[in-house]
């Protein structure tokens, strides 16, 4: 935070403090629905609401219940003793481990190819020759502007002629479509300032393309390519639109799962697994802006 100097004036220190309110009160206002759920999802009783226990910090006001119904929800005996059989019940069973066994295999598979893809496209995006690269890159980029809805009916009708509705690699496709902006934005601010004399050095030695990219391309823009893998990860982990539109029930994921319980069954436990998703979220985020100063540090744009 930058610090007045000594001889502001009356009249800038005002707007000085008055803009750090505001922007604790947009903060505030942003982040207060978020830390409203972790402590609700410690609810003993079944709502949606602080009971009186919990206002006035009752031990006996606060539990697990819902954390534990994340693995027991579904399941055929699920107060068997735990063994072997009641945790493949609870994996084969449970709703819950269903859909976030559903979401993270999506998720991943999503994950690898719109990083694949999204760095070949930035990759080519980059070089000076690339006819038509401003037209190119609006339309690579243009799942991140159209609505969600209209791209997600284009891809219900255009999925379900070729036989790739209600399937996995449906949802991974199109989930793939909604990532690989991401990467191709991360990639590209990281080949920003790239030295190509770097690439020719390379070639001039003898190394193939692969060798130069691998040894040579990658270590530089590596941040760029797991902060985009990181964006696509969290965009098909949340993604509902989509899977509202392609999935089938065996292809429930954790958004859709969520979503049908707050239509069919409300229950807390859905706070309790939108308190996971925000611990994860945070993790996701975290790396993601260690990773943006480690960029700048190798491009020499941060104090080492």
């Amino acid at each position: 935070m930058m610090k007045l100097p000594a001889y502001a004036s009356p009249l800038e220190r005002i707007w000085h403090y008055t803009y750090l309110v505001i922007c604790v009160l947009i903060f505030i206002f942003l982040i207060a629905p978020i830390i409203i759920i972790v402590p609700l999802s410690f609810n003993a009783e079944p709502y949606f609401t602080f009971t009186e226990g919990m206002l006035s910090f009752d031990p006996a006001a606060y539990s697990m219940r819902w954390y534990a119904d994340i693995l027991r929800n579904g399941m055929a005996a699920p107060d068997a003793p735990i063994d072997t059989n009641w945790f493949a019940d609870m994996w084969n069973n449970a709703q819950w481990i269903r859909a976030m066994r559903n979401s993270f295999f999506v998720a991943i598979c999503t994950t690898v190819l719109a990083t694949a893809l999204g760095t070949l496209a930035a990759l080519g995006l980059s070089r000076p020759e690339m006819p038509f690269r401003s037209a190119i890159t609006g339309l690579l980029i243009s799942p991140m502007i159209v609505p969600l809805v209209i791209t997600a009916t284009g891809m219900f009708f255009f999925y379900s002629d070729i036989g790739l509705a209600k399937t996995y690699l449906g949802i991974i496709l199109a989930h793939t479509t909604l990532g690989i902006p991401f990467v191709i934005i991360t990639v590209t601010a990281t080949l920003v300032g790239f030295d190509n004399s770097l690439i020719r050095a390379s070639q001039s030695l003898g190394a193939d393309g692969w060798t130069t990219f691998r040894k040579v391309i990658m270590p530089l823009i590596l941040p760029g390519m797991i902060s985009g893998a990181l964006f696509a990860f969290v965009t098909s982990l949340d993604e509902i639109v989509t899977v509202l539109f392609l999935a089938d029930v065996e292809q429930r994921t954790i958004p859709r799962q969520m979503w049908s319980g707050i239509r069919e069954q409300i229950s807390p436990t859905i706070l309790a697994v939108a308190t996971i998703l925000v611990v994860i979220s945070i993790a996701l985020l975290t790396t993601v802006e260690l990773l943006r100063r480690r960029s700048e540090r190798l491009r020499g744009m941060a104090p080492q």
